[in-house]
């Protein structure tokens, strides 16, 4: 297999600062000798590869495009171009980071007390802390409007019902940020480990995202001190502006994955004779690269363009729902085609084509469905939300 390069069919390598492509190529690297080895053993025994955490953070990649608090404060193309070469390796190594920077990390770092900012951010920065989210339950999803989980104001604190599912992080975070509502409004809250009343249990049995652990989260009665609640934030704002940080990385991540079975789709048909001939001098196979190239290329413009209006102050949701939303679909529709051109080969874990489009049936899924992200737009563009 031929050394790894981002495919730059269109020259976006020229729209990219040194700096952003030093801070690419530092992460490329390090995926290369100490994440992508460790994989497939981790991808069958559906395990997450802690011991990759202090390297992670040494490079500054936790919570790495806030500013202060330990963390590195690149820019947001920057820290997409991070997210991409995580995703190249696994999505579930990409889920691990990005739940910790924009899930755990941003509303802490955004809607948090000068002491919660001071007892948490430092921590998660250097990975000495792990973050999980808490927003999805059971019978709500892409309704999170809806939730059970409920806060009660008892005396020194709150106190907590309900559970969360499909965590990624949860049986091995530190602190958990919770949404749960209070008093008919949506809240947040910080609940460490070890607190009275919270539980977890892990998640098993997955076909996709097997590096990532997740988890359900479970609240008895369980009281947390007034100091734990977000005190910048009222209503869905909260959880939702969460989302919009992580989908953005999403968006660039899913590039990863896609130009790796763009590549090993590539190499392994001009290595594959069939008939007295390589398999990529076929009309057939060279239809499938060409709009493999095609998609990647139009992703990679689109993701550039909404990290420069992140970084100007100008990204809404509905931009970022359509970044999320085409280049998910993108990139499983080209690993499923890689998966195709490598025929039998394509299904076991020699090649890293299969993991990927199992991870990414998820990747569609998650933060927001495909569908989900189309009625957003389709409410931007109306003015009628046919979701309510």
């Amino acid at each position: 297999m031929a050394s790894y390069q981002s495919l730059d069919y269109l020259e976006t390598e020229s729209l990219f600062n040194e700096d952003e492509i030093l801070i690419r190529d530092s992460v490329r690297d390090y995926m290369e000798s100490n994440v992508l080895p460790k994989l497939q053993e981790a991808n069958r025994k559906e395990e997450f590869p802690m011991e990759i955490v202090p390297g992670i953070a040494k490079l500054g990649l936790l919570g790495a495009n806030l500013k202060g608090y330990g963390c590195a404060g690149i820019g947001d193309v920057a820290y997409g171009l991070v997210m991409q070469e995580l995703e190249r390796a696994d999505s579930g190594v990409r889920s691990f980071v990005s739940v910790q920077g924009a899930l755990v990390m941003y509303p802490i770092h955004t809607y948090g007390s000068e002491e919660q900012k001071q007892k948490y951010l430092p921590h998660l920065a250097s990975g000495k802390m792990i973050g999980c989210f808490g927003l999805t339950e059971p019978d709500f999803g892409s309704d999170p409007g809806g939730m059970i989980t409920r806060a009660e104001k008892v005396s020194g604190g709150y106190k907590l019902n309900g559970n969360k599912m499909w965590i990624t992080n949860g049986c091995i975070a530190d602190v958990a940020v919770v949404w749960a509502k209070l008093d008919g409004k949506v809240r947040g809250f910080l609940v460490d480990k070890g607190t009275k009343g919270f539980s977890t249990t892990r998640m098993k049995g997955k076909f996709s995202l097997r590096v990532s652990i997740t988890s359900e989260l479970h609240f008895q009665d369980c009281v947390v001190p007034e100091t734990n609640l977000l005190p910048g934030v009222t209503g869905l704002k909260g959880p939702l502006s969460c989302l919009t940080q992580a989908r953005h990385g999403i968006a660039w991540g899913v590039i990863g994955a896609a130009t790796t079975c763009y590549q090993t789709a590539l190499e392994y048909t001009k290595a594959r004779k069939m008939f007295d001939k390589p398999l990529a001098g076929y009309q057939l196979i060279q239809a499938k690269l060409a709009r493999m190239v095609q998609e990647i290329s139009k992703a990679q413009l689109l993701a550039h363009h909404v990290g420069r209006l992140k970084e100007k102050g100008r990204l809404q949701p509905h931009h970022v729902s359509l970044a999320k939303m085409n280049n998910c679909r993108m990139a499983l529709d080209v690993a499923r085609d890689a998966r195709d051109m490598l025929g039998a080969n394509g299904i076991i874990d020699e090649y890293p084509v299969i993991r990927h489009m199992m991870n990414l049936e998820t990747v569609n899924t998650y933060e927001g469905t495909e569908d989900i992200h189309r009625l957003v737009i389709g409410a931007e563009v109306t003015g009628l939300p046919a979701y309510r």
